[in-house]
């Protein structure tokens, strides 16, 4: 930590550590952003003397690989590759609020069946997209698959793959094996050409996306063994477990789990199949029905048969041949009646018929029953005194005792965070408001709120759409981070039925209202109310003023820039006008250098911290105000 890559990057913590090195998260102190970068690391002398070049031409090859498929929404977008001291580093992006879908599934448990789908739709289009460019993944894995929040606040609405030998989130400890210095891939998660020494195809990459998607549905891989090279052997020799939650998923996987790659589906008919799944549609044809078990939670009918859309199974292999029934019965070409439509039942008979109107007639008697019990229910729910339970009307404190709060927070509140002792966002901390937003030196402000139907609801994913909501102010900010306030289920109508979105910096206090809360011609109190493109009236050098950009001011917020551990303040007061030209180039931005120049602004707060952030600007370098003409 604390190191400068390339002049440029300044590393500030570790993100992880896999096969080829570590990952870090960067401040890149030219575009005054988050980056994550790969460090190529060699563990033993032995290893440096005689496998550095090939790992480094390796790190080369599959940085291109991977910048090829820049801009595709499911592939970690790799920004460069560069040579510091000898070897080189990888810039990527850095995924903020991401989790692995193998760390995923081990906190919170399986998925369903169709948000298994959906993710593998996802990484299907990816290595798609690399199979077309004739570039194999060969390392496809839950560790390799990211889910992060998208746009609209969903936690796990982005799917990203990751790891062309460059993951953001590498996995930790687990084998890989090699083949005269090329990786093959993880154990357990192999196709069975590639354990055998076949060269890599894109049928390997369908295989292993096959057990990605079982280890999602099912909780393990179908392959998990006690060892790494029992798995291998069980790749290759052995029969996946049979799978108990897939339900319509389950003739999906075991078509990519084929031993034979001939015998695999394509990328077409996967994509076909797991659409199939992700958006059902009703069944006009067939009294075949898919177990509950595989229905997405969103769905009030079974999950259909693939045959609409085009999805053609192998022509051999287990499972796949037709099935001969007795007249009058249902028969599909395979158990869950997913791979096609049935086969044309028998007419049935005046029996059966007659049978079938008598069900008709119960079922109809019984639904007219059932709708008067819930309705009846619903008038003693609305009617009945639920207010014998202390708090169990959700009029409790909104937030719990422990955050302390006897009202509900309001947009604009700033608050001040204290964490009881413990180290910053550890644990949950207890809030008190600073009412003129400036007098107590606040932790944040609230900025945002997200809306829930239930309290469990507001647990589950209030902490991430706050990420997301919160997101443009904090990437306009030096030194912030997002924390949700969440109702517990006694407050939670006392909440307003909302999660509070706060945005605190992440080392120490704010110091006053930030984004959208400060006043034009207010004061800054301190740097870290500064924000990107923030155009200011300097009164004098410890006097700034917030003003529009549109009329004269004297300076325009750039970015950030981060000085040494050894540098006081009264140093950098000297020193971050130079720092701020080398790390935040105004003509980086467009502005002509014989125009302007680069200036800086420091304050205590930075450096009562730690942090020792220094806002970097533009301004005019004859000391004229800058009115309209800069780019």
């Amino acid at each position: 930590m604390g190191r400068v890559i390339a002049g440029r990057y300044l590393l500030l913590n570790r993100l992880g550590s896999g096969g080829m090195g570590h990952v870090w998260l960067a401040h890149d102190q030219r575009l005054a952003c988050e980056v994550a970068l790969k460090e190529i690391v060699f563990r033993d002398p032995v290893e440096a003397g005689h496998d550095r070049e090939a790992r480094v031409a390796r790190a080369r090859a599959e940085a291109r690989h991977a910048a090829g498929l820049r801009g595709h929404p499911h592939v970690v977008t790799v920004h460069d590759v560069l040579e510091h001291e000898g070897l080189p580093w990888i810039v990527m992006e850095y995924v903020a609020g991401a989790t692995d879908l193998r760390e995923l599934v081990g906190t919170r448990g399986p998925l369903s069946p169709a948000e298994c789908a959906r993710v593998g739709l996802a990484v299907l289009d990816a290595l798609t997209a690399g199979h077309q460019r004739g570039v194999m993944h060969r390392d496809v894995k839950p560790a390799n698959i990211l889910l992060a929040p998208d746009r609209s606040g969903a936690p796990y609405g982005r799917v990203l793959l990751t790891d062309y030998g460059i993951s953001v989130q590498p996995d930790a400890g687990e084998t890989r094996y090699t083949l005269a210095s090329v990786l093959v891939g993880t154990a357990g998660y192999l196709a069975p050409e590639r354990a055998t020494g076949g060269a890599p195809t894109a049928a390997a990459d369908l295989f292993s996306l096959g057990c990605t998607l079982y280890h999602a549905v099912e909780g393990r891989g179908p392959f998990e063994r006690e060892s790494h090279l029992a798995e291998v052997t069980a790749v290759v020799m052995e029969e996946p477990r049979p799978a108990v939650r897939a339900g319509a998923l389950e003739p999906v996987l075991a078509a990519l789990l084929a031993k034979d790659p001939g015998q695999r589906l394509s990328a077409a008919q996967a994509e076909a199949a797991l659409s199939g799944i992700v958006a059902p549609q009703a069944e006009a044809y067939s009294r075949t029905q898919t177990d509950l078990g595989s229905q997405p939670p969103w769905a009030g009918v079974p999950a259909p048969s693939a045959g609409p859309h085009g999805f053609a199974p192998p022509t051999a292999g287990p499972g796949f041949g037709p099935t001969v029934g007795p007249p009058g019965t249902d028969v599909s070409p395979d158990p869950h009646g997913y791979f096609g439509p049935p086969l044309a039942p028998s007419p049935p008979s005046a029996p059966v018929r007659r049978r079938r109107e008598r069900s008709h007639a119960l079922r109809a008697v019984l639904a007219c029953g059932l709708g008067m019990v819930l309705a009846l229910g619903g008038v003693w729910y609305a009617l009945a005194d639920r207010t014998t339970t202390p708090g169990g009307d959700g009029s409790g404190p909104p937030y719990g005792e422990s955050v302390g709060l006897a009202k509900p927070l309001r947009d604009g509140d700033c608050v001040l965070a204290d964490w009881a002792g413990a180290e910053r966002y550890q644990g949950t901390p207890r809030l008190s408001l600073d009412p003129t937003c400036r007098d107590q030196a606040p932790d944040g402000q609230v900025l945002a709120f997200v809306a829930a139907a239930s309290a469990d609801e507001a647990r589950r994913l209030g902490p991430a759409a706050c990420e997301e909501r919160t997101r443009e102010v904090r990437d306009r900010l030096a030194d912030v981070r997002s924390f949700a306030v969440v109702p517990t289920p006694d407050g939670f109508e006392a909440a307003g039925r909302r999660t509070a979105c706060l945005v605190l910096g992440a080392h120490g206090p704010v110091y006053g209202p930030l984004g959208g809360h400060r006043k034009a011609g207010s004061a800054f109190a301190d740097t870290a109310t500064m924000q990107k493109r923030d155009c200011l009236d300097v009164r004098s050098n410890r006097d700034a003023r917030l003003v529009s950009c549109e009329g004269a001011h004297d300076e325009e917020v750039l970015g950030f820039t981060r000085l040494g551990a050894d540098v006081t303040l009264a140093e950098a007061r000297t020193e971050s006008d130079v720092a701020c030209g080398r790390a935040v180039p105004p003509a980086d931005y467009g502005f002509d250098p014989s125009v302007y120049t680069a200036g800086s602004w420091t304050s205590e707060g930075p450096w009562k911290n730690g942090t020792h952030f220094v806002v970097c600007t533009v301004r005019r370098q004859n000391g004229g105000t800058m009115e309209g003409d800069e780019p």
